[in-house]
């Protein structure tokens, strides 16, 4: 059965914007499913996993958009990056808009050939894998932002366990036929995309280390990002960390989150923050292997607060937002605040704990924020309560599944 994806209505405003419009996210997100059924009526559909397609594509590009004129749907377009000129002639040559549509699982590529043919004329947005909005049907197509409109309303969720099981079950659309063996599913997943789109991103020489090295970014997903100790650690140079990692987040597997600073230059050189978007690959990196062994781990307070920022960051993704809006806060006095969401003029100051008892000194570190030019607005603490409510005249405590 399809799920509603947040993206939809996002897409369907930039295909009236822009001429062509690309999606990108790592594979098996539900991309081609979903445009397939908001353009339905509208688009053809062409893969370039398909041998013939992608022969036809690669040999002569003309003679592929005769064979498949738009308004069309191209999937895997990653394949035929040369494609990308043949595209601008046809949307040059008439004002119709979001004619073209594209989805590739390697933005780190394609980037550099839109750059050069289809710049000016193509929207781009990232897909993640489903976000607990979309399964519980509970759309509302605004990024997270908290808002007096949050208060008093009550969790969703049945007891712990159903939030443990999510966590651990991961985002992935295939996963939520209970019939898949969670597993087996992601052994292929890591297998695929250590053989296909890393091998295709960078000349990997050795598929045990990547493999490692994916393990150990896994095991500090939320925490500070520091390259030597990973480096030493795993008998690699600096240098292949820090190209190992922008893979991992040129290919949407994670997102690095930078720290808060008025001074752009100093966001940029002080160290980000991992944050996987899939809980579930975590999981089975990690060999947390059911929901039991993971809520009482020793990282069951760094896998929520995974799962809760990778639930905010999907959020702002889905409705078109920019992630360099969202950052984390840390000064010389070790106060921290987990998220500060920018938004005009305000910062709203998050902090996500594991408990069913939120208290107000939890959030004290968010008068960190009034040494800064902008406003503060609503923040909100995150966490395992029933029902959201006020913890200081601008701070909710609120459930975790209603972000």
């Amino acid at each position: 059965m399809y799920i509603e994806r947040e993206i939809e209505g996002t897409i369907t405003a930039l295909l009236t914007q822009f001429k062509v419009v690309l999606i990108t996210g790592p594979r098996q997100v539900g991309k081609a499913t979903m445009l397939q059924h908001v353009l339905s009526s509208t688009h053809a559909y062409v893969t370039l996993d398909n041998i013939l397609a992608l022969k036809t594509a690669l040999d002569d590009p003309p003679l592929f958009f005769l064979e498949n004129p738009p308004p069309l749907i191209i999937d895997e377009v990653q394949y035929a990056q040369d494609i990308f000129r043949q595209i601008k002639l046809i949307v040059d040559q008439s004002d119709a808009r979001g004619s073209i549509v594209l989805t590739g699982s390697q933005p780190y590529h394609l980037m550099q050939h839109i750059s050069d043919s289809l710049a000016g004329r193509i929207a781009i947005l990232e897909m993640s894998g489903l976000s607990q909005r979309e399964l519980t049907g509970h759309i509302t197509r605004k990024p997270f932002i908290p808002h007096e409109s949050m208060l008093q309303k009550n969790s969703r969720l049945k007891d712990a366990h159903q939030l443990w099981a999510r966590i651990h079950r991961g985002s992935m659309p295939e996963l939520q036929n209970e019939t898949i063996d969670w597993a087996t599913y992601y052994q292929g997943y890591v297998r695929s995309y250590i053989e296909r789109d890393v091998r295709e991103l960078i000349r990997l020489k050795d598929e045990i280390k990547f493999y490692n090295f994916l393990v150990a970014m896994a095991a500090r997903t939320g925490q500070i990002f520091n390259a030597a100790s990973i480096a030493n650690d795993l008998d690699i140079s600096l240098k292949t960390v820090q190209s190992w990692a922008s893979i991992l987040e040129a290919s949407s597997i994670m997102r690095f989150v930078r720290p808060y600073h008025e001074n752009i230059n100093k966001q940029l050189i002080k160290a980000p923050k991992p944050y996987f978007y899939d809980t579930g690959l975590v999981c089975h990196l990690l060999g947390w292997n059911s929901p039991e062994v993971l809520q009482s781990g020793a990282m069951a307070g760094q896998l929520f607060e995974t799962f809760a920022v990778s639930e905010i960051l999907k959020s702002h993704q889905n409705a078109g937002e920019d992630f360099r809006n969202i950052f984390f806060y840390r000064d010389t006095e070790k106060r921290e605040i987990d998220l500060v969401i920018r938004s005009g003029r305000s910062l709203h100051p998050i902090e996500i704990k594991k408990t069913a008892n939120p208290r107000r000194e939890m959030t004290s570190s968010f008068k960190a924020l009034d040494a800064f030019s902008l406003d503060i607005g609503i923040g909100a603490l995150v966490c395992m309560t029933n029902k959201s409510n006020l913890l200081a005249q601008d701070v909710l405590a609120l459930p975790i599944d209603l972000i």
